[in-house]
């Protein structure tokens, strides 16, 4: 190849500041050493050019092919957020992203003080500078605030609670007239009346906002019709207003462990739209007849009125069930065993079933947590979301056959779970190996969702379920949006979108859209279509956005809640090794902390005589050199936990056996 051959595309970067660039058709990323990143970072949008092989002076590894930086077309993020410092009379910005391997020089930080958390934009990086300049953009508040860090959090992913005026003054304007448009609405003779089906929702005990609710009544012949009726966003939210502008900006709600950063303002998204009980609302509504083993019979799509009975949780449809009597015991029964049917045919089909606990963190009044445990899926929670599959597979399957036609709306927006990747795949396989577990591969590393549901059936109720089902679903393609359809891998559908949470999601809102369309309502313009693929990749990026943050909320709270337990010990299971130590899981909590190499030969952990341990990583274990001593993947442990720090979200352990 020749060395002025140029390559575009996006950048990863190590908290050292070495990046690694991707090329098609190469295994191996090229290198790209810090002095030949440019001032690059993390997921910026960069031009390389091939520069020969690169040889780590430290020989920390092999010699490979390296780049370097040309260009930066594109920064990734353009705001950071972080704590005030100063060092040598400077302040600087110590950022939270982790990938942000340099802090940036503040020249002016006004009336910020120092310790605070502040959202700081970046002004520039000259290429003679060793650090970035950033100029204080918002002052968030002192650090260690349970507010402050949570706000934090989410402005650090680019998500705010605050909406702009344009948007405050088209919400007040419904706050005054909104019930009455929407009344108005509902006696339109284009929407189909559900309101006499008995009509419920089911969801968390803490939901605020309901995107969908289930109707279902038997018919003469025997048959019964469901009707899967989803919130008509779309009546309000219409594509150029300010509403829509900022949703679709957001592209999604942001769920925290104490609040939830909405895509939409309240008025929206827990009152005109959200289905509560005891009022008429608008929806869009997948409809199926189906027979008595849940086969479709037809199917209909389109606007409708609806009226729902009953706002049920998880926990008391549950009950009903349970208990065999209660309201609407009769259609909750008939859901129930029509469910059953659509997830085993579902499962026939090869779909995956992870299946995989959530971590829930209870709060007092001041943000401190007070419990943590896993999140208990019943048969309610399956139910629901075998009816919300079944209508997303359905909706997706009709646009994909409308667009096909040669119609004015020639595109559609689709879900899509790409095959996984088949180095992941044979990666997982020997990682299983070591754990005693077998994983069939064809030769070329595929694996169906057949052999994945073995495997995690096989490791079920044993100490390393949790670790296997994090380790595979590592393995797998993220699911992303896009407007050329492949499949969806993990539920093994043919086609599949996003239909059932437009309150929420805005990739919902456009399928919405496009039904509506589809329905005679009003056309989507070629320019909206030729912004879908565009938006396909913008709602991909904000998902992963959103659920980093998640994530993190539920990581800080997890250390805030073993901070007054340092020096206590705790039931661990081992889930990575790296030459840098151990990451275990304690098995309480789900919280994930480090086990340092240099602490576990260390005599004064009580072990005895003191050992070098070695990284094994075709066994993806340490082993003493002296003792033969072996930690590895998924091996229980008994740890001590000894350092806690929030800010950071980290934990520290030493072992104990």
């Amino acid at each position: 190849m020749s060395s002025l051959e140029m390559f575009e595309g996006p950048i990863t970067m190590t908290r050292k500041g070495i990046g690694f660039f991707p090329i098609e058709g190469r295994d191996e990323d090229l290198i790209i050493p810090a002095e030949w990143a440019n001032h690059a970072l993390a997921g910026d949008i960069v031009k390389v050019e091939l520069a020969g092989t690169y040889t780590d002076p430290r020989g920390m590894m092999p010699p490979r092919a390296a780049g370097r930086v040309v260009e930066i077309v594109a920064r990734a993020r353009e705001t950071f957020v972080g704590t005030l410092i100063e060092e040598a009379g400077l302040t600087f910005l110590r950022p939270d992203y982790k990938k942000m391997y340099v802090p940036l020089v503040i020249l002016d930080r006004g009336e910020a003080p120092l310790g605070y958390k502040v959202v700081v934009r970046l002004v520039s990086w000259d290429a003679d500078k060793e650090y970035p300049l950033g100029e204080v953009e918002e002052v968030i508040g002192p650090v260690g605030v349970h507010d402050v860090e949570m706000r934090a959090l989410a402005l650090g992913q680019g998500f705010s609670s605050d909406f702009p005026p344009g948007v405050v003054a088209e919400a007040e304007a419904l706050e005054k007239n909104g019930r009455e448009i929407l009344a108005a609405e509902a006696k339109n003779p284009k929407r189909k009346d559900f309101r006499s089906a008995p009509t419920c929702t089911i969801d968390p005990f803490d939901a605020k906002d309901f995107d969908d609710a289930l109707s279902v009544q038997k018919l003469p012949d025997g048959n019964i019709e469901v009707g899967v009726h989803i919130a008509d966003v779309s009546f309000f939210v219409r594509p150029g207003n300010e509403l829509d502008k900022e949703a679709r900006e957001r592209a999604t709600s942001v769920y925290l462990v104490d609040r939830t950063i909405p895509m939409l303002p309240h008025i929206l998204s827990t009152d005109l739209c959200s289905l509560n009980p005891d009022q008429d609302r608008l929806a869009v509504s997948a409809v199926f007849t189906l027979d008595s083993e849940a086969n479709i019979i037809s199917e209909w799509f389109g606007e409708t009125v609806i009226h729902s009975d009953k706002r049920f949780t998880y926990e008391n449809a549950q009950e009903v069930l349970d208990e065999g009597a209660g309201d609407l015991h009769e259609e909750l029964s008939t859901l129930l065993k029509l469910s059953k049917k659509i997830r085993a045919r579902r499962q026939a089909k090869g779909a995956i079933e992870f299946d995989t606990a959530e971590v829930k963190v209870e709060l007092d009044a001041e943000g401190k947590p007070v419990a943590i445990r896993l999140k208990e899926r019943k048969d309610t929670n399956l139910m629901i979301e075998d009816f919300m599959l079944l209508a997303n597979e359905a909706v997706a399957k009709n646009l994909a056959k409308l667009t096909s036609n040669g119609g004015p709306h020639f595109s559609s927006l689709y879900r899509v779970h790409d095959e996984p990747d088949t180095d992941r795949i044979e990666n997982l396989a020997n990682l299983l190996r070591v754990m005693g577990y077998h994983l069939q591969t064809s030769g070329a590393g595929k694996v169906t969702g057949a052999e994945l549901n073995k495997l995690l059936e096989a490791v079920k109720g044993k100490p390393e379920e949790y670790l296997v089902k994090t380790a595979a679903l590592r393995s797998m393609s993220k699911a992303v949006y896009t407007t050329r359809n492949i499949g969806h891998f993990g539920l093994a559908f043919e086609f599949y979108t996003h239909f059932t949470s437009p309150i929420r999601r805005y990739p919902d809102l456009v399928i919405h859209r496009l039904v509506k369309a589809h329905a005679g309502g009003d056309p989507i313009t070629p320019q909206e279509m030729q912004e879908f693929d565009r938006l396909a990749v913008h709602a991909s990026e904000r998902e992963v956005g959103a659920a980093d943050a998640e994530r993190d909320s539920i990581k800080m709270k997890q250390v805030e809640f073993l901070v007054d337990k340092v020096g206590e010990e705790f039931d661990a299971v081992i889930s990575g090794v790296t030459e840098r130590g151990l990451y275990v899981e304690e098995q309480t909590t789900h919280a994930d902390g480090m086990i340092n190499v240099r602490t576990i030969g260390n005599p004064s952990n009580g072990l005895g005589a003191g050992d070098y341990f070695e990284y094994d990583e075709k066994h993806y274990r340490l082993l003493g050199k002296r003792t033969h001593k072996a930690y590895q993947l998924g091996d229980p442990i008994r740890v001590r936990l000894t350092a806690a720090r929030v800010a950071e979200k980290e934990l520290d352990f030493v072992p104990l056996n």
